[in-house]
């Protein structure tokens, strides 16, 4: 796990809960991680996001994500519903302001799972939110966990792997990094992230 680079210095208190973000590239095991925070440390809630893509085997509505289609997506953008939002691979993804202010405004600290694009926007609007970047060992244990995961074909995995490799080029740009070879210790560290930023929330990040 890389330290947070920022400087913290006593003064004044921060006020509010925490806003943790976390990204990966596809395949990066960034949802399995988030979800095992969410289900084992109390006081803290996931954003669901919104998205246009087709939901895979397995997901669920409402709780992976909320599934709309493409028309309602451009109006929730023409109503300024959304806190970021992106079109990657010819899908919208977003995250819904009133989801967030909802969690915050009841205390609960909340963690976004979006991408790097995404969470440039959100760090703009809360510059005091905890980044952290999940890194797969290697680029081809990467390409593995994609053919594995079998939801794309051939050339679009392959785009997927050339859009990988430029994602992990901005991982610098996160307060934390995580490197999820196993998946115990990675869902650990995270877990000990939050928990550290916890502890340090009385503290002023110095940005």
């Amino acid at each position: 796990m890389k330290e947070k680079r920022d400087s913290k210095e006593t003064g004044q208190k921060k006020s509010g809960p925490l806003m943790i973000i976390v990204s990966a590239p596809s395949g990066g095991g960034k949802t399995t991680i988030v979800n095992d925070l969410v289900k084992n440390l109390s006081g803290i809630k996931r954003s669901v996001s919104y998205t246009t893509r087709k939901p895979r085997k397995g997901e669920k509505d409402g709780e992976d994500y909320i599934f709309v289609c493409e028309e309602e997506f451009r109006e929730r953008i023409g109503k300024d519903e959304f806190l970021e939002w992106e079109r990657n691979f010819g899908n919208y993804y977003g995250t819904s302001k009133k989801q967030v202010n909802d969690m915050l405004s009841r205390g609960d600290d909340v963690v976004l799972s979006i991408d790097i694009k995404g969470a440039r926007q959100v760090r703009k609007k809360y510059p005091e939110s905890v980044s952290v970047f999940i890194m797969p060992p290697s680029i081809e244990e990467l390409a593995l966990r994609l053919e594995k995961r079998n939801t794309e074909e051939g050339r679009q995995m392959a785009v997927r792997v050339k859009e990988s490799r430029h994602e992990m080029e901005s991982a610098d740009e996160y307060d934390y990094l995580l490197v999820n070879a196993e998946l115990d210790k990675a869902t650990g560290g995270l877990r000990d992230i939050v928990k550290i930023e916890r502890e340090n929330r009385q503290f002023k990040i110095k940005r």
